[in-house]
């Protein structure tokens, strides 16, 4: 047996037992012990039954992330060979689920002839997730076992079952109640004393009520609408059609045929870059993993608006202590209203106990004096944004937090270096990014200055983690990585409306290509008088620069967005969805005359090309800066924190799977057009284009 998996008999019960850490990934150390347990206990005249468990905490997480994309992934012997050799099997066998089984490590639990869980012990195929199915008979085996609706969902969706749900569809047999590995080898035994030999999930018949073709041509109805231009979700229905309406090994045949289109998919393709990104955000060349990180047992919050109550909300919600501070009474008041309406809408929902709320509420002590954060591990500074204000901020905090404490700064765009500047203690500054609602948002941008100490990098990096947030390290520069690149963005949207867009084509254009929401109702959501008052610094700092000034003709209205009832649409209570407003037509009208402007038809092409290549240029500088680290960094900042859609993986995994040559070239005819000198190409894109390669990889 190989180091991973070891053999074990048990009164005539043989025990294969998967020990390969962390989750007993089915890699290439793994399968092999596997399947020579399962050899041996069938050569075995002496073993009348098998179990197959990992631990208490894990069965298996399925395939092993460590080897994909390499060939280790594809050494014999597979996991279909494995489920050839359960199926041929003549003696029971039991899966022993602790923890979970997730994709291969659920599809080996399916090859066993019963299965035995854990209580709680969650259950899933999540490969759609990643943009495949389930490659090892999942899509077969699934729906013989449970009913064929709930396998749809199940694999569609890629959500995980507690066991007890399990046991009530059939998919296990028994919730183990005591020691897990006893459990099953007692149940085995007993499958033994009562004569039960292998009862193949391959033998089972899959089954729908009324006509099937009925049943699936509903079923694909309901998951295209939900699954919105994915192909995997589709690709499964497909697969379980099969399955109850074909011979087991057609069933997987055409199983395969199907898996091995989705892998090269681009939305696929898309999907696993997204999984390996996230991973990557922390890796932090000169900040090893095991760099020194500092206690974060309490913090202490600026700030109870917008932003402060969300990231106050993130705190108690992963177990940390906040001091919310304000300066006046009411403010500190509606801020924690907001919070406790926030929670009791959740609780409403079904989606949080009341206690878990009132625990919350509990964590958060209110004060109005700054001293009150005197002793938090971290304070994070949420006042408005304008250095004046921040640079003030931080002096007193520098004057009154304890020693070793953590000074954050949430700003979006300002300089963090020239806010540490003010501190006796720039190594203790850093900058932290969240995004708006705080509460909901993954996106969490860390930004390092250029004293920032190690471990405050890594500590908070680590609370980033431990607050279910997805950090992501930025250098400094004006708007970081994510709002620097929504600057061009945005910019070439207000050119498109002076050229002769309507607001309703430019957002209709973007989200039809696959955004959460257009450039205009995006700012309206913000708040367009945060981008005026950017606009107004930037006006001073770079007064050679191309502008539009259309934006500020909208606030001069007090037009300020969703917060004041109009912005780039109207909004009305209560569902505050964006109407076009005849008024915001005269103003575009009237700024097309003043600058003298013809007004043009665009295409729906030219409109996501400029909002997407903008972004992709600018993300190109700021990978030649070292402002980000990689460039599925930047990819990871516009999935989790912009709306950016997953099927396409990124802006700049979007630009690979273009080719960055057509990326090149068509920036290359935008110089040509409006305001074509904001369109000067990156050194670094120009570089790789004509070298044939990519921004990731």
């Amino acid at each position: 047996m190989s180091e991973a998996a070891s053999y074990s008999v048990r009164d005539g019960i043989a025990v294969i037992t998967m020990n390969y850490p962390p989750v007993n990934g089915l890699g290439s150390a793994l399968r092999p012990g596997i399947l020579e347990g399962i050899r041996q206990a069938e050569a075995d005249p002496t073993v009348k039954a098998v179990v197959i468990w990992g631990s208490p905490k894990v069965f298996s997480g399925g395939a092993d992330i460590r080897e994909f994309n390499s060939p280790k992934a594809f050494a014999p012997p597979s996991l279909p060979e494995i489920n050839e050799a359960q199926d041929g099997m003549k003696k029971p066998m039991v899966a022993a689920i602790g923890g979970f089984a997730m994709g291969g490590g659920l599809e080996l639990a399916l090859g066993c002839h019963y299965r035995v869980a854990a209580p709680k012990a969650q259950l899933a195929l999540p490969e759609v997730k990643l943009g495949i199915l389930p490659g090892s008979g999942g899509t077969q085996r699934l729906p013989r076992i449970v009913p064929v609706a709930k396998a749809i969902e199940m694999m569609t969706t890629g959500n995980p079952i507690p066991a007890e749900k399990g046991e009530e569809l059939g998919l296990v047999d028994a919730v183990a109640q005591g020691d897990l590995l006893e459990a099953a080898v007692a149940f085995a035994k007993k499958l033994v004393a009562e004569g039960k030999g292998p009862r193949r999930v391959r033998d089972m018949t899959a089954r729908v009520d009324g006509d099937v073709k009925t049943f699936f041509a509903q079923a694909r109805e309901q998951v295209a609408k939900a699954s919105r231009g994915y192909p995997a979700p589709l690709e499964i229905v497909s697969c379980i059609e099969a399955a109850c309406t074909r011979p087991f090994d057609e069933g997987r045949k055409f199983e395969r045929e199907r898996f091995a289109v989705l892998v090269e998919t681009n939305e696929s393709k898309a999907l696993r870059h997204m999984f390996f990104a996230e991973r990557q955000t922390t890796k932090i060349p000169d900040v090893p993993e095991d760099t020194p990180t500092r206690p974060v047992k309490s913090a202490a919050v600026i700030g109870a608006g917008t932003m402060g109550g969300g990231i106050t909300m993130s705190l108690v919600n992963a177990g940390i202590p906040v001091t919310l501070i304000e300066v006046q009474k009411e403010a500190l008041d509606r801020g924690l209203a907001t919070i406790r309406k926030n929670y009791a809408a959740t609780v409403a929902k079904g989606r949080l106990k009341q206690e878990a709320m009132d625990q919350c509420m509990g964590l958060i002590t209110p004060a109005l004096d700054l001293a009150a954060a005197k002793d938090a591990d971290i304070v994070i500074e949420a006042v408005f944004e304008r250095m004046d204000v921040k640079q003030e901020m931080f002096r007193k905090l520098d004057a009154i937090m304890k020693p070793g404490a953590i000074l954050a700064t949430n700003t979006s765009t300002l300089d963090v270096n020239a806010i540490a500047a003010v501190t006796q203690r720039p190594q203790d500054v850093i900058g932290t990014h969240f995004f708006s609602p705080a509460n909901v948002m993954r996106l969490l941008e860390v930004v390092r200055g250029a004293k920032t100490g190690k471990d405050v990098l890594a500590t908070t990096l680590k609370l980033g983690k431990q607050i279910k947030k997805v950090p992501v390290v930025s250098g400094v520069c004006d708007g970081f990585i994510g709002n620097r690149m929504i600057e061009k963005y945005g910019q070439q949207s207000l050119f498109l409306l002076d050229e002769g867009c309507s607001p309703q084509q430019v957002d209709a254009a973007a989200q039809k290509w696959g955004l959460a929401m257009g450039p205009l109702t995006m700012g309206d959501m913000a708040g367009l008088d945060i981008g005026w008052e950017i606009r107004k610094r930037r006006y001073v700092e770079r007064p050679n620069f191309a502008y539009s000034k259309l934006g500020d003709r909208i606030c001069e209205r007090g037009r300020y967005g969703q917060k004041t009832g109009k912005g780039w649409y109207r909004y009305a209570l209560p569902d505050r969805k964006p109407i076009p407003d005849p008024e915001v037509e005269r103003i575009i009208a009237d700024y097309r005359k003043e600058i003298g402007v013809k007004p043009r038809q665009i295409s729906d092409q030219e409109i996501v090309e400029r909002l997407i290549y903008a972004l992709v240029n600018e993300g190109a500088y700021i990978l030649e800066e070292g402002i980000a680290l990689r460039a599925s960094d930047i990819d990871m900042v516009y999935l989790t924190g912009y709306g950016f859609p997953a099927y396409r993986g990124g802006p700049m995994f979007y630009a690979d799977t273009v080719g960055l040559d057509k990326v090149l070239a068509a920036i290359q005819e935008f110089r040509k057009g409006y305001m074509g000198e904001v369109w000067k190409p990156a050194p670094l894109l120009v570089k790789l284009a004509r070298e044939g390669k990519r921004f990731n990889g």
